[in-house]
């Protein structure tokens, strides 16, 4: 009798160490570094080119069934697997419709819908003719011809600062970024215009239709109901967020590209809809224009900013966090880049709050997407070399 009681008992003891061993490990959904996770500073990146021969890519998305699917400026997209290599046919041609007039109008971004296996369905967002509007449309990828427009944004004077990643939140909702109109220092004031789309992140239901619109607003979008704001919009004050993705946990983890004093990566949980990331008043966390500043506004930092003016650096490239298998000890680490400057910037969130940056070596030249494979491991983009490179962590000692 005694020996079950003592089993028992030790029983209970291992599960309550099971359970108490759950709770301080860090979990994905909370976006945190898994328990095999090391200090960036232990960790480099490397690159294996993989497919080149590609005309100006600039975004790129993964599929269930293990190609790439490339966007190239010019309006088409191309598809890569490992096993057999860049296929030389697009596999999509949207040239008659896209704008490609000025060095950063076109083809911008593509991303599969979430039922995208049984569908074929792929949200793209590009420059439209004849005037260079933004435009957020979804077309079958077999059936370009069926190609339905879901939202514009009139962007005619300027051709620069146009944004355009889109991506599939965890909560089945679409994103897209829009630049601020272009041009320079915010001519038309649009960063802290809730009246407009430009200079914004939007967050639409493309499942449902509302009111003659092929979308339907999201209840939780924070200016719903708003008098004079877009209810669209999920987060404004940005001036070009080229790149931006979205983490296992909801969170955006953004990429805004700088005037020329500073270039920013911010990180927004999912409970700060609405937040307003100060572009034009601020240009990272230094004061641009204090005219567009307003007393009791609340502006939300960037959680890593470095120099642009007299430096290398030009335009952050946003990434994305890792969340493959083939080097644990990176699990969890978010990966950006500089256009001109290559560098590998490393970023993660600490356990007690803060964030833990590096530099973690460069990636090839003139990064412009990152993207991860349904393993979850990483592509980069090179943009007028075009090419696709391969990107792995190795651990290194006492770096």
């Amino acid at each position: 009798m005694s020996r079950c009681r003592g089993r028992s008992a030790g029983v209970l003891v291992i599960l309550l160490v099971l359970v108490l061993s759950a709770l301080v490990v860090p979990s994905a959904a909370a976006g945190g570094a898994g328990p095999r996770a090391v200090p960036l500073t232990e960790l480099t990146v490397v690159s294996e080119q993989v497919a080149f021969g590609l005309r100006r890519p600039v975004a790129i998305a993964g599929l269930p069934d293990g190609r790439m699917l490339i966007a190239e400026k010019a309006g088409t997209v191309r598809a890569y697997h490992p096993d057999t290599g860049l296929a030389a046919t697009p596999v999509l041609d949207l040239t008659s419709r896209v704008d490609t007039s000025g060095n950063e109008r076109g083809l911008l971004g593509i991303t599969p819908a979430p039922d995208f296996t049984r569908t074929g369905m792929l949200y793209v967002a590009y420059t439209s003719l004849p005037a260079g509007a933004l435009t957020l449309a979804r077309v079958p990828l077999t059936a370009p011809d069926r190609l339905q427009v879901l939202l514009t944004q009139e962007h005619a004077e300027y051709n620069n600062h146009n944004g355009g990643q889109v991506a599939f939140g965890r909560d089945g909702f679409l994103y897209w970024s829009t630049g601020d109109g272009g041009h320079a220092n915010d001519p038309f004031k649009s960063g802290q215009d809730l009246g407009t789309l430009l200079g914004k992140i939007v967050r639409i239901d493309v499942n449902r239709a509302c009111g003659g619109k092929p979308y339907c607003v999201p209840a939780g979008n924070p200016f719903v109901g708003v008098a004079g704001a877009r209810p669209e919009i999920w987060l404004y004050g940005l001036r070009n967020p080229w790149r931006f993705s979205i983490d296992v946990d909801n969170s955006l983890w953004i990429g805004d590209v700088g005037q020329g004093l500073i270039e920013e990566v911010n990180h927004i949980r999912p409970s700060q809809g609405g937040a307003n990331l100060g572009w034009s008043c601020r240009e990272g966390t230094p004061v641009f224009d204090q005219q567009q500043c307003r007393d009791g506004v609340r502006y939300t930092d960037p959680v890593f900013e470095y120099p642009h003016f007299m430096t290398e650096g030009c335009s952050v490239t946003g990434g994305l966090v890792y969340r493959g298998s083939a080097t644990p000890e990176a699990w969890g680490t978010y990966i950006a880049s500089d256009y001109c400057s290559t560098l590998a910037y490393a970023v993660r969130p600490k356990p007690r709050g803060g964030y833990e940056t590096a530099t973690i070596g460069t990636f090839p030249t003139q990064p412009t997407a990152f993207g991860a494979d349904a393993q979850g491991e990483l592509y980069v983009l090179s943009d007028l070399p075009g090419f696709l490179s391969k990107v792995r962590f190795e651990r290194v000692q006492n770096r």
